[in-house]
């Protein structure tokens, strides 16, 4: 499998689409870094590189956010050693990957990645292979020069100079982290159509720093959106995980809204909220992206499975009310429905069978939340994915309080004991058969909901 550096990309570089380097050193009186907020394991990495007589810099996502205040997850390593020099040098160290070779420094749970300058040539040695168009095979190594123009955004292209504790910059990052701007390290036109990828990259970032995308890196995004079609269906599965389960899925959405991204991901759920004229399923949207934000930033689980149910609920109900209107008997239209929209939705994003069978649960449980019979009440309480579904039923007052009623009664449903359920659904079922008093009794047929597209 060929690993994808998302920094780096997995696509030929164009050098002439990268600025030309011009050095910029932040001494460190004027910037806010400091050796208490970086982790003791990445120093020990710095300050035994540099006894070595290698160059080694704190690099990228770290450097950017500890000039914004925030603590990094991660501390990433960059130098002029190689990877088998780095080996050498720390009896803990493991090298991973073919195409883009690293040296992973591990302490305990903590793994500092020790990334080699890569240059922005071939040298002709071999190292660097190309495979339908893209490189599967990057071991050119390079100055800290052609590193830096080969990143991403300008933002990431920061590194922390541990012998001066000064910030270097080759690209003008340092401006654009204090500006909270996101820009693109040359043309960007040329770099999203290296990786189109990027596109959503970019949204993401600006999404979690709460950055503004400038006008230049912004402009192509809704032209060349159609290019993440060419991306691996795998590839944009895991890269809707970090847009909507980092804890910033609203600002994403609102992101791949703005920058027409929404439908080039998911085209039938764009599709259903243009048409959904009371905005109802653009409300219960993003109240679920809200509460998703919520779970993550209370380090609650949050499921994939339920996730996509959301994201792809518009479509399934546009979905369902067209088959309906063909005259397809309910429970076929569900089924039906919730079977055309994940097989559409596969041929962009590869959604794993361990998520879509949930999520197509959650949706053909929606319809049983109606019934009142002793039988179906109790077997939808012990169903594997009630508690999944019945938080959906719970998000839909979002769009319509038309479920209120039937979310009252399952809350009760689930605070009752067996018998006391039992006992309240016989009283009830007693009580709509009898028409009048003294009369005959007879069955009464319950009519039994179905969702539909404005809800």
């Amino acid at each position: 499998m060929v690993r994808h550096d998302p920094v780096h990309g997995s696509t030929p570089i164009n050098p002439q689409a990268l600025p030309t380097p011009v050095l910029r050193s932040i001494p460190r009186d004027q910037h806010t870094i400091s050796r208490r907020d970086i982790s003791p394991n990445a120093l020990r990495v710095l300050y035994r590189l540099r006894e070595a007589g290698f160059g080694a810099y704190l690099v990228g996502g770290a450097v950017r956010d500890l000039l914004l205040g925030m603590h990094p997850k991660d501390f990433d390593v960059a130098t002029d050693a190689t990877p088998e020099q780095v080996k050498q040098l720390f009896r803990n160290c493991r090298l991973i990957g073919r195409r883009f070779r690293l040296a992973h420094v591990v302490f305990g749970r903590e793994i500092i990645e020790v990334a080699t300058f890569r240059a922005n040539i071939d040298d002709g040695s071999g190292d660097r292979e190309m495979e339908d168009g893209r490189l599967v095979r990057d071991n050119v190594y390079g100055t800290i020069e052609d590193d830096a123009v080969r990143r991403d955004f300008t933002c990431n292209a920061l590194y922390y100079a541990i012998e001066d504790f000064s910030v270097r910059d080759y690209t003008g990052g340092f401006e654009d982290v204090q500006a909270r701007t996101m820009r693109l390290i040359g043309d960007p036109e040329t770099r999203y159509r290296e990786d189109p990828v990027r596109m959503l990259r970019a949204v993401r970032l600006a999404a979690k720093l709460g950055f503004s995308i400038e006008p230049a890196t912004a402009e192509p995004i809704p032209r060349l959106a159609g290019l993440l079609g060419e991306a691996a269906p795998a590839r944009l599965f895991e890269e809707m995980l970090k847009l909507f389960l980092s804890g910033h899925a609203v600002a994403s959405f609102e992101g791949l809204e703005r920058h027409g991204l929404l439908g080039a991901l998911m085209p039938e759920t764009a599709a259903a909220l243009r048409s959904n004229r009371s905005g109802a399923l653009r409300r219960m949207l993003v109240q679920g992206l809200g509460n998703t934000d919520a779970r993550v930033a209370a380090d609650e689980p949050v499921s994939p499975a339920f996730l996509f149910a959301l994201l792809l609920w518009p479509a399934y109900c546009r979905a369902l009310a067209g088959l309906q209107a063909q005259g397809m008997q309910p429970e076929e239209a569900q089924r039906r429905a919730a079977d055309r929209v994940t097989l559409h939705q596969a041929q962009t994003i590869a959604l794993p069978k361990r998520f879509s069978l949930p999520m197509q649960e959650i949706w053909l449980l929606q319809s049983r939340f109606s019934s009142r019979q002793r039988k179906r009440v109790f077997r939808l309480l012990a169903h594997p994915r009630f508690r999944a579904a019945f938080d959906f039923l719970v998000l839909r007052l979002a769009a319509s309080d038309g479920h209120a009623a039937d979310v009252e009664f399952w809350r009760e449903a689930q605070a009752s004991s067996g018998d006391e359920l039992s006992a309240s659904l016989e009283a009830a079922a007693a009580e709509g058969e009898a028409d009048e008093p003294g009369a005959p009794r007879r069955r009464r047929r319950r009519r039994r909901r179905v969702a539909t597209a404005g809800e």
